[in-house]
């Protein structure tokens, strides 16, 4: 399989080479950011192809060497209950955890994650995932979650804010979830966050489930074709489900990632939704599948775009007051971070894992005017609608 992998990778490196040849001069100015995407992406999918077709031909003592660690839940009750809704979205943040980390280990070349298993008291556990002090990474987090038991007040307080009629002060739950932060050391490369989630709960009338979840990117310089690149690999794979997610989700996101007190947005959105609950269970699972599978099409390229640009002082000082200000959201107004903390049982290390492991804060600080600074302010202030004709 790995031989039939390099071909492939080698066919699309000549028919790229070719097509440059062929290029006006004018395409041929941005020739390099066309290999970059071109190569990241085939190579992805590639990839991706290849593995999900040995997939489905090998058995579950293979499948298992695919992730990253043993999964939550023991794999008899896996197999037995394959059809239940909690164990397909477990398996598949499984696969997801392996694809992701699996490709940043491949871009960064040296670090591989350190894998901590861990399991909660009060029911379920997690895996996560992380990769510090790398070359290209200087910390990446891609954990997973699944847990069970009853909501504490707090949590329950938090989901009525959001309409959920939840009777009761300590509801029984079900949660399992995929969420990942990954901070590039070269300013160049923006920092990334996808989270996507499933849950259950149970009333006295019964069950309510519903999927949260997306994908949103944060570059300290603007750099609109990489920008559009990620925001239209997102529309395709809500395209798939429905045409009305892509905008509907992408306001939302602008929307979330809003910093009230600074009168800015964290970054350039994507994707963000909450209690997604039709058209049906499976059609709604499918679309968080969609969206999860698109995380590493989205971003890779961009990764091996930039990661070897040169960058001076001055801006891994402004990466670093971005990365302040993304400390600041994480821990006033997320609501993933807030949920976390009001669980009994959780697991502190692997909530505040989105944090950076540097950031900088100065007094009054402001960009030049008409610098690139500025220009990233601007669209921060005032996000745009990045596939518009």
């Amino acid at each position: 399989m790995a031989r039939a992998m390099a071909q492939c990778f080698r066919t699309v490196q000549n028919l790229t080479v070719v097509t440059i040849a062929k290029m006006s001069p004018h395409v041929k100015k941005h020739r390099m950011s066309f290999v970059s995407f071109v190569i990241g992406g085939t190579a992805y999918y590639q990839l991706r192809g290849t593995t999900t077709a040995y997939a489905k031909s090998v058995d579950s003592k293979s499948e298992r060497q695919m992730w990253m660690a043993e999964p939550i839940t023991e794999m008899d009750d896996l197999q037995k209950n394959s059809g239940d809704m909690k164990m397909r979205m477990e398996k598949m943040i499984m696969r997801i955890q392996g694809e992701v980390c699996r490709a940043l280990e491949e871009a960064d070349g040296e670090k591989k994650f350190l894998v901590d298993r861990w399991k909660r008291k009060e029911g379920g556990g997690g895996i996560t995932c992380v990769m510090q002090d790398a070359t290209v990474f200087e910390k990446a987090g891609v954990n997973i979650s699944v847990v069970h038991g009853n909501l504490p007040p707090g949590a329950v307080q938090q989901m009525r804010t959001r309409g959920k009629k939840l009777e009761g002060t300590s509801l029984p739950f079900f949660a399992a979830g995929i969420s990942a932060v990954i901070h590039p050391k070269n300013p160049h490369i923006p920092t990334i966050h996808f989270n996507y989630r499933y849950f259950e709960v149970e009333t006295k009338d019964g069950k309510q489930w519903w999927y949260g979840g997306g994908t949103d990117l944060t570059p300290n310089f603007l750099v609109e074709e990489d920008v559009k690149n990620f925001h239209q690999t997102l529309k395709s794979a809500c395209d798939k489900h429905n045409k009305a997610y892509y905008p509907r989700f992408k306001k939302w996101c602008d929307d979330y990632f809003f910093i009230k007190h600074r009168g800015e947005c964290r970054g350039v959105g994507g994707i963000f939704f909450d209690d997604v609950d039709e058209p049906s269970h499976e059609e709604a699972f499918k679309f968080v599948t969609s969206c999860a599978e698109a995380v590493v099409p989205s971003y890779l390229p961009i990764v091996l775009k930039h990661k070897h640009d040169g960058y001076s002082y001055d801006e891994r000082k402004w990466q670093l007051l971005r990365r302040g200000r993304y400390v600041e959201f994480n821990l006033i107004y997320d609501r993933g971070t807030k949920f976390g903390l009001y669980t009994p049982g959780a697991r502190y290390e692997s909530i505040l894992m989105s944090l950076p492991l540097n950031a900088r804060w100065e007094y009054c600080h402001s960009p030049t005017p008409g610098s690139r600074e500025q220009q990233l302010m601007d669209v921060l202030k005032k996000p745009r609608d990045w596939l518009s004709a």
